[in-house]
């Protein structure tokens, strides 16, 4: 019979209702930990055997050579020790009372911060019916705030008896017996980080809510962003701090992203099929505790220090980015666990209550259900496990000061009786708490259930991971312009995504386009350089002889695999890319972009790239310091402008734009956008489903902003636009500058030159007395020695590349200006209102398409305008960039060419556009 537990470790502060370690005004703790079907609870204390103990007067001695087995005699005591010598540490258990209504207590009258914990935990061993406790083996916490110690891939990790062969291969079976091989020091433990000071969150900076129409988020791993950054001495590089670093800040701020999204920093364990090939998961999407941060993403001292200044980096990293302007979003795996599914580790949910925390198999309890792809699916059908969840957002809110989360194959997370619904409580939970429904909620809106794929399906307040915006921009702008492509995305496709997918999002009063997240390329995929670069994956380097990652990328490589010292395929490829960044950042939406993508930075084909924590996957920055303008510094600046001119267009910041109010024509008494075909004339119903018609303008509206044009030329031709001209227009971005072309009035484009577009090189604007200085020539030696200063290769091009010295553009010839004789300055229709717009609106299949008349427009009576053969027209498929002339030659226009910026050809405002370019023009006030 067991022995009663002392009244000192009974619960006299407090009656917890939430699980966790919560310090007490006498000096002690109180422990809360829940398990709904386990026998019995220890709390496990760790101390150095060198030290005094504070528990010595109740903790009864026990020895490993007793007669009594270990086990037994734990049941035995209220309180008991042991002395590990090998392991120069201490245990001391503390027998836990339940458990009442599924918690277990006890009340420590000693703790301190700092200090490691765990608990054991026992019970019934019946694997078929999903039981598995087992006291020989050491559960973290759920709720810790820090972490200790990696596993180590051994027998002692795995409840069931098995072996590790030489090769690293786990055999037993999971339904086999229990093992009794003790855990402790081949498993991580807790630690417990007083944080009752309730004033050093004073300090904190206001959070910068940047409101969703103004939000553009960057997708960045904190590690790879500064692994090879060279501007941080080696102690910071790759750590939380590096990326808080001032210089980081300041690029970050000089491209103009707004909201850093970060790739999983909650404390991560390798899955077993990665340990057992001597691999690691980069990504970090395999979570070990949902209060501790990665501690392997600190600084070597912070480190050192133990948990609570690992901790303190982190707060520090997020006030540091705070400071500057940024929200910092958190991508969070609540979906599965890195126990995996029954034949993984036991760590902590499996071995405290796992009947509790995973899905089941209905015709199999002792198998768990698996819709993430990684063994185990969370059950959030247990409110314990909705509380655990939001418990561990409202502490990284709250503590570490996150902004919003991005919630991992979020249709796991909303499934009741394994159907999705966006009523799930889960969901209900997050958007009515108080602090977590006023951060940003973004899902990604589908896993690998039954109908996993939900993109728009999961309404107020959450914002979604839009995959058809992705598909739809790679199709239209790679594949459908390689030789010999059928005609695939259209303009009703294509205008459909431009207008924020109203589609999908338009879904219910106040939800419109800022709830898509529009991208084109994220971590899970190819970068952007490298949908330009390849046809198919390379995931050689996986080590999964290639068969991993997708093999649907909507990618080409324009006629070479992999990188390319051919200016022609460069200039392509560069071009296509600029055209996919220009439509995420010129259409409504929340756009969100993949680190590196700046610049062109390149995973050499891999599309996997999770189990890669090296050169591939690490950002490349030797190219920031060459004394000469390489290609990325060009791309560089051609995408912060981009970025910026976003940013100072109003009509991006209006959140109601295509709302279901919209749609029922009641939220505008007008149109809000209109639509063009190159000649002026409006789009007729026919138009909107042919497929060959690729080139057309989208005019946004304002009546109190200025209007904006954006002007698609989906074919391989320059083409003539015949413009809006109740107004003058000046073109403020185009694609096709990143190759040296610039959209112009008239029939001839403007032709950029080499000495123009190069001129300017930030390291050449360097004092000696800068402070930069030395940092420069300490960088600018050390590539010298790796012969990687100034060089022409596929990672440090020189932007000299991108441009071709001919003093005459491209353009369309005498023939097509006559084509658009036919079209008055009024070619142009303003929008409709009220029930007239939404009958318009029904012509276009995509919910959110506003036409300007649909068949009631004037029929268009000349042919589409296309480039003659004449001397200086070429094509996009040829190779057409250059850098800039200092000024444009107009041809084909009236003596009066020149009115406002604009060249009119018998009153018609007329531009030339590049081919397959996108450009964005400004009405002039």
């Amino acid at each position: 019979m067991k022995h009663a537990i002392p009244q000192r470790y009974a619960i006299p502060h407090r009656y917890a209702t939430r699980p966790g370690l919560y310090f007490t005004e006498d000096g002690g703790a109180d422990v809360i930990v829940r398990s709904e079907t386990a026998d019995q609870v220890w709390l496990c204390i760790y101390e150095k055997v060198d030290q005094p103990t504070a528990f010595f007067n109740d903790a009864i001695r026990i020895f490993d050579d007793s007669a009594t087995p270990f086990i037994n005699e734990i049941h035995e005591h209220a309180v008991c020790t042991r002395i590990i010598e090998p392991m120069y540490v201490r245990e001391t258990l503390f027998r836990m009372d339940g458990p009442n209504y599924g918690l277990w207590y006890v009340h420590l009258p000693k703790a301190w911060d700092g200090m490691r914990y765990a608990y054991r935990v026992d019970g019934a061993w019946d694997p078929s019916k999903g039981l598995r406790f087992n006291p020989y083996k050491l559960m973290l916490d759920p709720y810790g705030k820090g972490i200790d110690g990696r596993m180590k891939l051994s027998p002692a990790a795995f409840s069931y008896q098995c072996d590790v062969s030489e090769d690293g291969k786990v055999r037993g079976s999971a339904f086999g017996p229990m093992s009794t091989v003790d855990a402790l020091g081949n498993m991580p433990v807790s630690v417990a980080i007083d944080d009752r000071d309730k004033t050093k969150h004073d300090a904190d900076p206001s959070h910068p809510h940047v409101p969703w129409s103004k939000t553009v988020l960057y997708e960045l791993h904190v590690k790879g962003f500064t692994a090879n950054a060279p501007w941080l001495p080696k102690e910071l590089r790759g750590t939380y701090a590096g990326l808080a670093h001032p210089t980081t800040l300041s690029y970050l701020q000089s491209l103009g992203v707004t909201s850093i999204e970060l790739l999983p920093i909650q404390a991560k364990q390798d899955e077993l099929f990665l340990q057992e090939r001597g691999r690691h998961n980069y990504w970090g999407y395999s979570p070990l505790s949902y209060f501790s941060p990665e501690p392997s993403y600190a600084t070597a001292e912070a480190q050192r220090k133990g948990a609570r200044a690992v901790r303190d980096e982190v707060i520090g990293m997020v006030r540091a980015l705070h400071e500057a302007g940024f929200e910092v979003i958190m991508d969070v795996v609540y979906n599965h666990t890195c126990e995996g599914g029954v034949e993984g580790p036991t760590t902590c949910w499996r071995g405290l209550d796992a009947l509790s925390y995973y899905r089941r198999q209905k015709g199999n309890i002792g198998r768990l259900e698996d819709t993430t792809g990684c063994g185990n699916t969370f059950d959030f059908t247990n409110t314990h496990v909705v509380t655990f969840a939001v418990d561990s957002l409202r502490y990284w809110a709250k503590r570490i000061g996150i902004d919003g989360f991005r919630f991992d194959l979020g249709v796991s997370l909303a499934r009741l009786d394994g159907d999705f619904t966006k009523h799930h409580p889960f969901l209900y939970a997050l958007r009515s708490d108080l602090l977590l429904g006023n951060l940003k909620l973004i899902m990604e809106p589908w896993d690998l259930g039954p109908q996993g794929w939900r993109t728009g399906g999961f309404g107020m307040p959450f914002s979604e991971w839009n995959d058809r915006f992705r598909d739809t921009v790679r199709r239209f702008w790679i594949t459908d312009t390689q030789p010999g492509a059928p005609s695939g995305i259209g303009m009703q496709e294509m205008a459909t995504r431009l207008c924020g997918s109203s589609d999908l999002f338009a879904t219910e009063p106040g939800r419109g386009c800022v709830s898509s997240i529009n991208y084109v390329s994220c971590h899970d995929g190819f970068t952007l350089t490298d949908l330009t670069r390849y046809a198919v994956k390379h995931n050689e380097a996986n080590g999964e002889n290639n068969i991993d990652g997708s093999n649907v990328n909507h990618s080409a490589n324009f006629g070479v695999e992999g990188p390319s010292d051919d200016p022609a395929i460069i200039r392509k490829r560069e071009q296509a890319a600029m055209n996919m960044l220009g439509t995420l950042m010129l259409s409504l939406g929340t756009p969100m972009m993949l680190a590196g993508d700046e610049f062109g930075n390149s995973q050499s084909g891999n599309n996997n790239a999770y189990a890669q924590d090296n050169d591939i996957t690490w950002l490349n920055w030797d190219w920031i310091y060459q004394p000469r303008k390489t290609m990325q510094m060009h791309r560089l600046e051609t995408v912060s402008r981009l970025l910026s001119i976003r940013k100072s267009l109003g009509l991006y910041h209006h959140e109601e734009f295509f709302t279901r109010l919209t749609q029922l024509g009641l939220f505008k008494p007008s149109s809000r956008v209109q639509w063009y075909l190159p000649d002026g004339t409006t789009p007729m119903d026919r138009d909107w489903f042919d497929t060959t018609i690729r080139s057309f303008a989208m005019r946004l509206l304002s009546q109190d902003e200025v209007d904006v044009l954006i002007v698609i030329n989906g074919v391989d031709e320059v083409r003539r636009f015949t413009l809006p001209s109740d107004c003058s227009w000046q073109c403020d971005w185009s694609s096709a500058t990143a190759v040296g072309l610039r959209p112009t009035p008239g029939d001839r484009l403007q032709r950029i030159g080499k000495n123009q577009a190069l001129r300017s090189n930030w390291i050449m604007s360097v004092s000696e007395k800068d402070n930069i200085h030395q940092l420069l020539k300490t960088v600018q030696a050390s590539l010298a020695e790796q012969d990687k200063l100034d060089l022409l290769g596929a990672t440090t091009e020189h932007a000299d590349v991108l441009f071709e010295d001919d003093e005459q553009a491209p353009g369309v010839g005498a023939d097509a200006a006559a084509h658009g004789e036919a079209h008055g300055p009024q070619a142009y229709v303003h929008g409709l209102h009220g029930e007239t717009a939404h009958a318009a609106q029904a012509a276009a299949p995509s919910g959110g398409l506003h036409q300007s008349g649909g068949e009631t427009a004037a029929p268009r009576t000349a042919p589409q305008i296309r480039p003659a053969d004449a001397a200086g027209t070429t094509h996009a498929g040829a190779d057409v960039s250059a850098t800039i002339s200092a000024a444009s030659t107009v041809h084909g226009a009236s003596a009066s060419a020149r009115d406002g910026g604009n060249a009119t050809v018998n009153g018609s405002v007329v531009w030339t556009m590049p081919a397959l370019s996108i450009s964005v023009m400004r009405r002039l006030q």
